[in-house]
């Protein structure tokens, strides 16, 4: 989608429709997706939400894949980034930041993960959060082969805490219940079975330590407590030189 001179497209469809650009089509692409998912979306359903034809889609797009690339990258340009060049601004912190916005992007939109690795992932967007991201890294300390190896520890975990925790938000809303009802009713069904039952009173002591009154605490307890290993896993790679 981002390699070479891509603008519109008259091939298949006459002329350019009127009421239409590509940054509509590419702003009620997320919508749809976060409303009905990756495997609803196509080219025809995304049309008819635009009360257009699909070949008025294609004036501006070639593909689905198109379409979908430029979600993604859409949806990269929501993330906020700190100024890596602030001096005034440590790098842990600015880190951390930078792990919690990715990982509210991949809960928010959950269609997002398949998509991460599917393309090459060479938006706009995608590319300020990626230089972001190097540029703090590389004002930690570490050696210059150290650095792909620390974003790649760093943002691995967010990207898969946040893919688990975009596809449990999604199954919750499916039930109609709360995130507290359902890991309430969750629990009691497995503490009854003589299949997990015996896991559960072994994890008890671990649970109430975690501590957190609801789902949502939890989450970000267990979330900021592994970032915080990592941070400190880059600092005593620093500290050993």
């Amino acid at each position: 989608m981002w390699l070479g001179a891509k603008t519109r497209r008259g091939g298949r469809g006459g002329g350019q429709p009127s009421g239409l650009d590509r940054e509509r089509i590419t702003s009620v692409s997320v919508r749809l997706l976060d409303a009905e998912g990756l495997e609803k979306f196509s080219m025809r359903r995304l049309a008819a939400e635009l009360n257009v034809t699909a070949m008025s889609v294609y004036w501006y797009v070639d593909t689905k894949d198109d379409l979908l690339e430029l979600a993604l990258d859409a949806a990269f340009g929501e993330l906020r980034l700190p100024d890596p060049d602030a001096e005034d601004e440590d790098w842990r912190e600015q880190l951390r930041a930078l792990a919690t916005e990715y990982r509210a992007l991949l809960v928010r939109h959950p269609w997002l993960s398949p998509l991460a690795g599917r393309y090459l992932n060479i938006g706009p967007n995608s590319l300020d959060f990626s230089r972001v991201v190097q540029r703090v890294v590389r004002r930690t300390g570490l050696p210059p082969h150290g650095v792909m190896g620390a974003i790649s520890a760093v943002f691995q975990f967010v990207y898969g805490y946040g893919t688990v925790e975009g596809h449990f938000s999604a199954r919750i809303s499916d039930t109609g219940l709360s995130a507290d009802e359902y890991h309430q009713q969750a629990m009691a069904v497995v503490a009854e079975s003589p299949e997990t039952a015996e896991a559960v009173e072994e994890s008890k002591d671990l649970l109430a330590a975690r501590g957190g009154d609801t789902v949502a605490e939890m989450l970000d307890r267990d979330f900021t407590f592994a970032l915080d290993l990592l941070v400190a896993g880059i600092e005593a790679m620093v500290a050993r030189g």
